[in-house]
């Protein structure tokens, strides 16, 4: 707080309820001007602006569920003082518009939060994040400061150069957390459940046990609920209002055991959690380190156990291989950005379905080509919305001059109808009611707010330009570069994945190897980990810890046979070998996915096999 009241930049690697957000909320009561807080959930946005408001601090947030009224109040506000922070999401300063707005307003400081984002060495790399430090250069924001409950000293590094932080305005506190007692179980596979059981029965209390795919989510908690315990699963996949249910009911005691995906947890902020299970090895030592810090916020003790199987490896191997894009599908892509004209749209679904790469790969990709200075964002827009009458027509119109009800007229019988629902493509709209875009949005949102009409937006489009002038660089050497990048964050992946082995495997001290990973040198054993307490009862064997491991599959016969008439059948999802490994290996991609191939009986056929061999097999093949 002294360093930046100071006027300094700094990077905060503080653990889990070491109050980071005090860090920036009682210096912007202290600064003259706006404090601009970068936060990745609107749920935690909306958390931390209620909560300030209750103490009387001037606080709001702008994210994607307000309405243009509600927007409109928040800019208001701001011109008028009457805002200290104002919290919002990192993909809100794509938009051109909010950037000029933001020109115009005495920014004081800017706090970043979950830092660690802006660096492809994290573990939750986010593209979005990488314009952060681009757009506090461009306006001159200063002091910035990074927050973050886990960074490596590369990691720290790279944060660091982004914003111009000095290395002496780095604050670190101990990453230590006495109360957290972390425990390494090797366990077979078929005897995890079982395991997971007996402990949950033995220690009681709330617990949040993680895995690795959804289905393990639902068939864990299938089993756990079958043996008497309150569970619940929790994963993408299901609809956002079992998601936000089974949250609701865990942090009011409801639900005593989240079974979830790493989709869970940023934002949770339930004190008592007795315990962390990994179900499934976890990604990366930084993922371990963040998913089991969620227990005993309350400092009390608490337990962070790993159900180790050295089955996890193959899955999480072929995760990793699995995402990187085929080059021809790189190569497709960036010739579609470079060749749209000097303005364009474009929709991250329908990219996604034209190319087979997942959106987050193509937001990677888009964020590089404007940090090379080849794209500029200009914004995001609806292109559809699907709206129902909350009561008659006829009510609906009464009381409008007839004009007024002609437009309505119009517009209600726009677009495509459904039992319930209208929607409506708003370019072809503005054709059939003969106005245009924006009169029919204000109509829509005016609609809303009066209680006549339910409006849910669609079809969101986002607005580049090209940022070069003259020449277009050569998309096949711009597809290389992106080749060489991703290649890069594989090797990187699986290299955490081999550290978070290391850790498993190792019989020492497991606080200890969990501190120096982040820079921090132990002081001494930490004497209450299963390491620790392995080697005091003199137990402990020589070598590396041993975990269990199933014989892994090979490629026989048959299955040559199987893949063989997957390729024949000439799918277009599965034209390149990478695609045909992904599906043999079960993981699903855009294309197959909008094929329904997922459906198919040869899908998953190999996932018992490494990634690289399934690949191999298919290139000999095609």
């Amino acid at each position: 707080m002294r360093t930046l009241l100071e006027g300094r930049s700094t990077l905060a690697l503080l653990p889990t309820s070491a109050g980071k957000s005090l860090c920036y909320q009682l210096p912007a009561l202290l600064m003259d001007g706006l404090t601009l807080v970068i936060s990745p959930l609107i749920a935690l946005m909306k958390d931390q602006v209620q909560s300030l408001r209750k103490r009387d601090i001037a606080a709001a947030r702008l994210d994607s569920s307000m309405t243009a009224a509600e927007v409109d109040k928040v800019f208001a506000d701001i011109q008028a003082g009457a805002v200290r922070l104002l919290y919002i999401a990192p993909e809100r300063l794509m938009n051109e518009a909010f950037i000029r707005r933001l020109q115009s307003m005495k920014v004081a400081m800017m706090a970043v939060d979950e830092a660690h984002c802006i660096s492809e060495w994290g573990h939750s790399f986010r593209p979005e994040y990488l314009r952060l430090a681009h757009v506090a250069r461009e306006l001159d924001i200063r002091p910035v400061l990074a927050l973050t409950a886990t960074a490596t000293p590369a990691v720290a590094r790279d944060i660091l150069t982004a914003f111009g932080i000095a290395g002496t305005d780095l604050v670190r506190t101990s990453f230590r957390r006495p109360n957290l007692h972390f425990s390494i179980t090797p366990c077979p596979s078929e005897r995890r459940k079982e395991l997971l059981a007996r402990r949950l029965k033995e220690r009681g209390g709330a617990a949040v046990v993680y895995v690795t795919q959804q289905h393990t989510a639902e068939e864990v908690a299938t089993h756990l609920q079958r043996q008497g315990l309150k569970a619940q699963a929790y994963h993408a996949g299901l609809p956002d209002e079992h998601r936000h249910a089974a949250q609701d009911d865990f942090m009011k005691g409801a639900v005593d055991v989240i079974v979830a995906t790493i989709a869970f947890g940023m934002g949770v902020d339930k004190q008592d959690v007795r315990a962390v299970y990994h179900y499934n090895l976890p990604r990366s030592l930084e993922n371990y380190l963040q998913e089991a810090g969620r227990a005993g916020r309350d400092g009390e003790v608490s337990v962070c156990e790993v159900l180790a199987c050295a089955d996890d490896r193959l899955v999480l191997e072929n995760f990793i291989h699995g995402v990187v894009p085929t080059a021809q599908a790189l190569r497709q892509l960036v010739d579609h950005l470079l060749r749209k004209g000097r303005e364009f749209d474009i929709s991250l679904y329908e990219l996604a379905q034209a190319t087979d790469i997942r959106p987050l790969v193509i937001e990677t990709v888009l964020t590089h080509l404007e940090l090379r200075g080849l794209l500029r964002p200009l914004g995001s827009f609806y292109s559809t919305c699907q709206f129902r009458l909350l009561q008659p027509e006829a009510r609906v119109l009464a009381g409008h001059k007839p004009e007024r009800q002609a437009f309505l007229r119009r517009l209600f019988s726009a677009g495509v109808k459904r039992t319930r629902w209208t929607t409506l493509n708003l370019d072809e709209a503005v054709l059939q009611v003969d106005a245009d875009r924006g009169r029919i949005q204000e109509a829509l949102t005016w609609l809303q707010e009066s209680g006549d009409i339910e409006l849910k937006p669609g079809g969101l489009r986002q607005r580049w330009c090209l940022a070069a002038d003259g020449e277009v660089p050569d998309p096949e050497t711009v597809s290389l570069e992106l080749q060489r990048l991703f290649a890069e964050r594989e090797r990187r992946d699986l290299g955490r994945l081999g550290e978070v082995l290391e850790l498993m495997t190792d019989r020492g001290c497991i606080t200890g190897r969990l501190l120096r990973h982040f820079g921090e040198e132990p002081e001494g054993a930490c004497g209450t980990c299963s390491g620790c307490l392995e080697q005091m009862e003199g137990g402990c064997a020589e070598g590396p810890r041993e975990l269990p491991c199933s014989t892994i599959a090979g490629i026989t016969s048959g299955d040559v046979l199987e893949i063989r008439r997957m390729v024949d059948e000439r799918h277009p999802a599965l034209r390149a070998p990478r695609q045909l490994a992904r599906f043999l290996c079960g993981i699903t991609s855009p294309a197959t996915t909008r094929a329904r191939l997922t459906r198919h009986d040869s899908f998953g056929l190999l996932e018992r096999v490494p990634f690289v061999e399934v690949l191999a097999q298919a290139e000999s093949m095609m």
